[in-house]
């Protein structure tokens, strides 16, 4: 993959790193927008002017952001997705949610998701890879990383093909040695009972497999008691 700043060199695509919130109107941003998209003149020709009865701020999170003026707009809205893209790696579904929060219209953001897919600055198995590593340094098991992936976009069929690639190299299994390691360091002053309670409920927080959480309590909590 490319990143978005190359792909912004290469296709001569203006604003990439601008903040999405209008900056103060001056006569070269006013010319610059004409070129592009020819659409802010009035009936006479005339450029318009103190229109910003469309424009909206909604904020969350202590972050705003400004919703579109030109929902139809298909290079406006590939210019957002870029920025997005470069502050952070995007699932395909992930993105497209950031772009629909702008008020981008639904067909329009499939063409420039579509897009992107085609010049490969999108691609979700190779996110949910990314993804799939990071949950495996947080010492997360099978079913959460699933959970992980979906909920930042990425397509079911998609999390659990790659999860399931990932399984097969015993990445979630040593991700629960880790944590049953790291669960009786913190724990070592409490007796093994706390600390196997410690570690079967952190376990279950970060989605690993009960057969596996069983192996890895036995195995470094013995203290002569049955198995879960």
């Amino acid at each position: 993959m490319i990143s978005a700043e190359d792909f912004l060199r290469e296709h001569g695509v203006a604003g990439a790193c601008a903040a999405e919130a209008p900056e103060p109107a001056t006569p070269h941003a006013h010319a610059s927008s004409a070129a592009r998209s020819g659409k802010h003149r009035d009936g006479e020709g005339r450029h318009a002017k103190g229109r910003h009865d469309a424009v909206r701020v909604r904020r969350g999170s202590g972050f705003g952001y400004t919703l579109t003026e030109a929902p139809q707009d298909e290079d406006a809205c590939k210019e957002a997705a870029l920025r997005l893209l470069d502050a952070a790696a995007r699932s395909t579904g992930g993105l497209r949610g950031k772009l629909a929060e702008r008020g981008y219209e639904p067909q329009v953001i499939d063409a420039v998701i579509d897009r992107l897919v085609e010049l490969r600055l999108l691609d979700d198995e190779e996110y949910a890879r990314m993804v799939v590593r990071g949950c495996v340094g947080r010492m997360m098991g099978m079913r959460g990383t699933v959970m992980e992936l979906t909920r930042k976009g990425v397509d079911r069929a998609v999390a659990r093909s790659v999860v399931q690639e990932a399984a097969e190299q015993g990445v979630f299994d040593e991700a629960a040695w880790e944590l049953g390691r790291s669960v009786a360091h913190k724990a070592r002053a409490c007796g093994v009972e706390v600390q196997r309670r410690r570690f079967w409920s952190a376990g279950g927080r970060k989605g690993h497999d009960p057969q596996v959480l069983r192996e890895v309590a036995h195995a470094l909590f013995v203290a002569g008691m049955d198995d879960e």
